[in-house]
């Protein structure tokens, strides 16, 4: 375990009462709102026809962000469950090669997709079945609180690039 696995395992040893304020701060984080804008204002809340606009400076369009955001997502949540799931390889296959989505419904489905799967991470984080210090049998190590600190963790890092992007397209 990490040193904030060790510390979170000590809370987590003092019972249901702990285990629950672990559990609401994990959904806090993977919802924003506290530190930084929440996860829907930020990409609901983005103008689609924006999304293959690069402002100068900038290595990612609005829409590969997007798109890496709900690959890494996906593929953090399959691996947590799936035995046999196998991880794209990394790093091309977690970027679009498109600078764009096809159109807007392509947009408005991969962010339906995120948000669907966000919240799978969310219902495995709020069940209490679910104990986050175990091992995952298949992986080489890893808890599965590790796996919802990951994506939280990821998510919040590409939000604020994306955040950052749509202030400066909102400025031109």
């Amino acid at each position: 375990m990490t040193g904030i696995e060790d510390a979170l395992a000590h809370i987590y040893q003092g019972g249901l009462v702990r285990d629950q304020v672990l559990r609401d701060q994990l959904l806090a984080q993977l919802e924003g709102g506290q530190a930084y804008m929440p996860v829907a204002a930020i990409i609901r809340e983005f103008n689609w026809e924006d999304a293959g606009r690069k402002p100068i400076g900038i290595r990612h369009t609005p829409w590969q962000l997007l798109e890496h955001l709900r690959i890494s997502q996906w593929d953090i949540l399959r691996f947590t469950l799936d035995p046999d799931h196998e991880s794209p390889k990394w790093p091309d296959e977690y970027w679009p090669e498109e600078d764009v989505p096809f159109n807007e419904a392509h947009w408005h489905r991969s962010v339906e997709t995120f948000f669907e799967e966000l919240e799978q991470v969310k219902t495995l984080t709020r069940d209490p079945a679910t104990n986050l210090f175990s091992q995952i049998p298949h992986g080489t190590g890893q808890t599965i609180l590790r796996e919802i600190l990951l994506v939280a963790d990821h998510n919040a890092y590409h939000l604020g690039q994306f955040l950052m992007i749509r202030r400066a397209l909102e400025s031109d």
